[in-house]
């Protein structure tokens, strides 16, 4: 029997899996409502032939302003970025003054990798270009896929592009497809994604491929070299599906001299986060609020 956190005990009562793909067509009815009628206080700008931003500038209007690029989750076959905008907006903006860009990219089985991460990468160059944002001063992050969406980011920024992002805020993130092929794990007591929603969404990402044809900048956990990566955070449960290959993914950040601080939480499950007035996520919360602060101003005194 799963030993949750005593503050996130609810989750005994959450479903175990998502459904998918079974639910597949649920979800994406759900998300086509999002976009029709969710209308984010940001402009909407189209930074692709493919992919949209919603961008928002620093509270205070300081110019330039460090900035946030923000990719959601949803297991690379689900989610918005409007159904994210509200809720992280007010999660970090009250804290950091600092511009946001939420991505709107292209879900799998439809748009397999590069399809998502050529729309981040977009996202990133877009948002580095703008006059009221500090292009050295640049954080891209995000949960679950959207954690190995900016882990990925982070690899093809270093590998391919001219911007170089400052900080990489990594939350519960997707990086490892081979965490899929984990037999040992299909009984783990896991909530909302288990092994059946986790071999979907890397099917589907992947689209067929396999080992070596897998491209690290997919699954960040493939790529070998990690050097000269900007530093990182990472936090996750340990009743979470993706705790080893995060877990892991830090200590090899820290063995390659890239800086990075692993939060892990007791108990948590996928997504615990969403259990907001809870001390435990809270503190969460805070953890990524001071790396975000100190990667935008490492040294505040001077």
């Amino acid at each position: 029997m799963a030993t949750y956190h005593p503050e996130l005990t609810k989750a005994r009562f959450y479903p175990p899996s998502l459904g998918l793909p079974r639910t597949l067509p649920f979800f994406r009815a759900i998300e086509a409502l999002q976009k029709r009628f969710i209308r984010p206080k940001a402009s909407k700008v189209s930074v692709s032939e493919t992919a949209d931003v919603y961008y928002v500038g620093a509270p205070s209007g300081r110019k330039p302003a460090p900035a946030l690029l923000w990719i959601h989750a949803g297991g690379m076959v689900l989610g918005t970025a409007v159904s994210e905008f509200s809720l992280t907006q007010k999660r970090y903006i009250p804290h950091v003054d600092m511009a946001m860009a939420f991505v709107e990219y292209r879900l799998a089985p439809k748009h397999p990798f590069p399809a998502a991460m050529d729309d981040c990468a977009a996202a990133l160059a877009w948002l580095a270009d703008q006059p009221d944002v500090d292009p050295s001063r640049i954080a891209i992050g995000g949960p679950s896929a959207g954690g190995g969406l900016a882990a990925g980011l982070a690899l093809r920024a270093r590998d391919e592009m001219d911007v170089k992002p400052v900080f990489q805020m990594l939350i519960y993130p997707m990086i490892d497809d081979r965490t899929a092929q984990r037999t040992d794990l299909d009984d783990m007591p896991v909530k909302i994604w288990n092994q059946t929603c986790n071999r979907f969404g890397w099917s589907s990402y992947l689209a067929g491929a396999t080992g070596d044809d897998v491209h690290p900048h997919a699954a960040p956990s493939r790529a070998e070299d990690l050097s000269g990566l900007p530093p990182a955070w990472i936090g996750v449960g340990t009743l979470d599906l993706f705790h080893d290959e995060d877990v892991e993914y830090a200590r090899r950040l820290q063995e390659a001299g890239v800086p990075c601080e692993l939060k892990v939480v007791e108990g948590g499950y996928h997504g615990f986060e969403a259990a907001l007035s809870a001390p435990v996520v809270q503190d969460f919360h805070r953890s990524q609020i001071d790396a975000l602060r100190a990667a935008f101003d490492p040294d505040p005194a001077g």
